[in-house]
Parts: C-alpha cells; sequence; structure tokens
C-alpha cells in the first residue's frame, strides 16, 4: 500500500506542477508532512541537501522520502511517480504537436500560468529563508545565529567577489563556501555556547 501511495502523491506533484522543482516544494512539503513521512525540519534540513546534490531537487526529494517510507522499491515508485507526468506530457508534445509553441490557446494557457509559477517559487524561498533563520510560525521564534551569520558572510563574499571581480561566483563555490562557514560557526558556536 505504501507504494501506490508514494507513487500517486508524487504523481500529483509532477503532473500539476509547472515551473520546475521550486515550485513543486509547497506540494511536496503539504505530501511529506501530510503522510508523517518527514517532520518540518528535516524537510527543510533536506532541501538544503537536495539542493546541494546533482540533479532535480524534486527526483531527489521523492527518491529520498520513497527510500525513508519503503526502501529502494519505495524510492523507484516514488521517483517514477514524480518524472512520469513530465515524460509523458513531453513525449505526447513531441509527438502529436509540432507547432504547439504557436497555438493561441497554449500561449493563453502560459500567460495564466507564469504568476504563479512565480508566487511559488517566491514562497518557498521566502519559507526557507525565515525557517533558517528560526521562525517556526509567528508565535514560535528562536534566532539561529549560525544560520544568520553564515547568510551575512555569504552575502559578503559574494558582493565583495563581484565587486572586485566583476562577475558572479560560481554556484558551486558558494556553496562550498556556505558549506565550511556553517561548520566554522558551528564550532565556534558550540565553544562560545
Amino acid at each position: 500500500m505504501i507504494y501506490l501511495t508514494l507513487f500517486f502523491e508524487f504523481f500529483k506533484i509532477g503532473l500539476f506542477c509547472f515551473g520546475g522543482g521550486l515550485s513543486m516544494l509547497p506540494l511536496i512539503r503539504d505530501a511529506v508532512l501530510t503522510h508523517e513521512w518527514l517532520t518540518e525540519s528535516e524537510f527543510y534540513n533536506f532541501v538544503g541537501v537536495c539542493e546541494s546534490t546533482p540533479g532535480p531537487i524534486a527526483v531527489n526529494m521523492a527518491t529520498y522520502v520513497g527510500s525513508t517510507q519503503g526502501g529502494i522499491l519505495g524510492s523507484i515508485c516514488a521517483t517514477l511517480g514524480v518524472i512520469l507526468p513530465s515524460f509523458i506530457i513531453i513525449l505526447l508534445i513531441a509527438s502529436l504537436l509540432k507547432n504547439f509553441t504557436e497555438n493561441k490557446y497554449f500561449k493563453g494557457f502560459m500567460y495564466g500560468v507564469r504568476p504563479i509559477i512565480i508566487a511559488l517559487i517566491l514562497s518557498s524561498g521566502l519559507a526557507l529563508l525565515i525557517k533558517s533563520f528560526g521562525f517556526a510560525s509567528f508565535t514560535d521564534f528562536e534566532i539561529d545565529f549560525t544560520s544568520v551569520i553564515v547568510f551575512v558572510l555569504i552575502t559578503l563574499i559574494y558582493l565583495v567577489s563581484k565587486r572586485l571581480f566583476h562577475k558572479k561566483l560560481p554556484s558551486i563555490t558558494l556553496i562550498l563556501i556556505s558549506a565550511f562557514l556553517g561548520i566554522g560557526t558551528s564550532v565556534i558556536m558550540n565553544v562560545l555556547g
């Protein structure tokens, strides 16, 4: 039963999300919290892990959640569930509708979907930012100084490097610097605290 549940929950996520993995985060969050597959803090921690590893975030999340709930077969079911809708839709578009992008109904659909994609990505980003600083809810707040310090330091490093070298640091470099800053800051906070 868990295998069907994993497949159908992630199939719904894959079917109803446009705009990539980040726009899927609110639906993934709702599914994993509703079924109690992850706690909220585990979910946000794993989002950070998924963003740091190769591959689409939705596939990484589906594989992880599936493996925690049903082992290898669970990870296969969840992963197939999340990728199958996109695969089917792209296959249909490629095989049936060669001039699909010029279709006025498709253009109208895309004009309608774009704002919600942006809203979903922004809400995911803001939720991650707020949670990382210590907000559990509007009434429950305990500031996470390590996260704040790392955020400020990585922002300064980014801005200074952009100012000095007139180009952005690569994402992987920022991730590695953030990891080292997080480890260093955590060790210092534990020594002081």
